[in-house]
């Protein structure tokens, strides 16, 4: 074993370059991911080890480390346990890596594997009533550019139910207007997808697209200098249109309004008017159906109807009822 190998930075960089760029070709945002838990994690051992991350060895990388920067991030930087599972499994991502590339350290990489994910609570998610995500898409200025370009923006994520990267990367060419308008959208996963446009949204992007000469290889929501929009960009038009929506729309104040959470309201919608889950796993991108089926969870909708076709049971019949000590303990557990 040399030196050289012994040290991190040898191994981190065949990891983003051969096996990540090359092997696996990982979309940007997987590669992203990966490169931010990597910054976070040389700088917390930077910070607690006074070692610099050129000349950190990789057995430097061991449990109590990793277990030590998992905790920095929940309890120092604010990160949800859905945050600190997903850099654990991009640190695993690596040590699998490690371990075919070093053999001989099979022993660290197991140890590093065996950490478990965190549970954490699985909540119902959030979305906007018919009511609400239209005063959303009502509430952009259209007299000026830049509201013309948010409720374009605002209707086609409604519309598709796009993920905030797959609009924050979307360009002209990408719509096809014809007899039929399509909007083809690249996903996780290197997955692609059509999904058909309502003639409204149709018209609304033939007016934008003329309007700034779009051509193909132009973004199809670009800011004020012709870049594409970030996510936080995204993210702000939206909180706009929200504040501008509040006065007559007063029950989005109770609502935690996020580019993802137009997404579930897209979801939401077609399920309420009848669409079958499958078709709406497709229409999502989602690799499985499983994924889907937290919409099934979260229409109260369907329940109550569900409950309606139920007939009410008349003799209830004698409940149980523990005549034994151990056994009441045992039933009021």
């Amino acid at each position: 074993m040399t030196a050289a190998s012994s040290l991190l930075a040898p191994h981190l960089h065949a990891f983003f370059t051969t096996y990540l760029g090359q092997h696996k070709r990982a979309s940007p945002q997987t590669v992203a991911s990966c490169r931010d838990t990597f910054r976070l994690l040389l700088l917390f051992i930077k910070d607690t080890k006074q070692i610099e991350p050129s000349a950190l060895a990789l057995t430097e990388l061991d449990v109590p480390t990793v277990l030590a920067f998992l905790t920095h991030l929940e309890q120092h930087r604010g990160n949800t346990v859905r945050s600190r599972n997903i850099r654990l499994s991009a640190i695993r991502s690596f040590f699998r890596f490690v371990a075919l590339r070093d053999p001989e350290r099979v022993d660290l990489v197991t140890r590093i594997l065996a950490i478990p994910v965190k549970r954490q609570e699985k909540k119902l998610i959030g979305y906007l009533t018919r009511e609400e995500i239209e005063a959303l898409l009502a509430a952009p200025d259209r007299s000026t550019w830049v509201g013309r370009r948010d409720h374009a923006l605002l209707l086609t994520m409604y519309n598709s139910g796009a993920r905030v990267s797959e609009m924050t990367t979307l360009r002209c060419e990408q719509v096809a207007i014809g007899v039929s308008t399509l909007v083809h959208l690249h996903g996780k996963g290197r997955k692609e997808r059509a999904i058909p446009l309502w003639p409204q949204t149709s018209r609304v992007l033939q007016e934008w697209f003329r309007e700034r000469g779009a051509a193909p290889g132009h973004m199809a929501f670009p800011n004020a200098r012709g870049n594409p929009l970030s996510r936080h960009g995204v993210n702000y038009l939206l909180q706009q249109a929200v504040t501008k929506a509040l006065p007559g729309c007063p029950s989005l104040q109770t609502k935690h309004v996020t580019p993802h959470v137009v997404r579930h309201t897209t979801a939401m919608h077609l399920l309420q008017a009848g669409i079958d889950i499958a078709t709406i796993a497709l229409w999502l991108g989602h690799e499985s159906i499983d994924t889907t089926h937290i919409y099934l969870a979260a229409d109260l909708a369907a329940k109550e109807r569900a409950l309606q076709k139920l007939a009410p049971v008349e003799d209830q019949g004698r409940r149980f009822t523990a005549a034994d000590p151990l056994l009441t303990f045992l039933t009021s557990l």
